[in-house]
């Protein structure tokens, strides 16, 4: 079994939208895929407490694959590749780690 786990700081603004209002799109967007990309075996989306030091990241994705070819499979899905092209002009940084569990 292979865990895939991304963290994401979003930019403050970004096309026309609040942090807060780009979370909540990509936290959605993110809980969508299990039901479009069945060989997802688990995830789940967190965001960071408001009463979380400053900081911390704004989301974490934990997502559980059988295999590598599996979490490959999933990278270049449309469904996700839709959520990168969302993410990408609203996100600061990414930090991701992918490890066998």
């Amino acid at each position: 079994m292979i865990r895939h786990i991304c963290m994401f700081e979003f930019l403050d603004e970004a096309q026309g939208r609040t942090r807060a209002e780009n979370v909540a799109i990509t936290k959605a967007m993110l809980e969508a895929l299990p039901s479009k990309i069945d060989w997802i075996r688990s995830s789940e989306v967190h965001l960071k407490s408001e009463n979380a030091p400053e900081g911390n990241w704004d989301l974490v994705l934990i997502s559980d694959f059988d295999s590598f070819e599996d979490l490959e499979r999933y990278r270049v899905h449309p469904d996700h590749a839709a959520v990168g092209t969302f993410m990408r002009p609203v996100r600061r940084a990414r930090a991701c780690v992918d490890f066998e569990i």
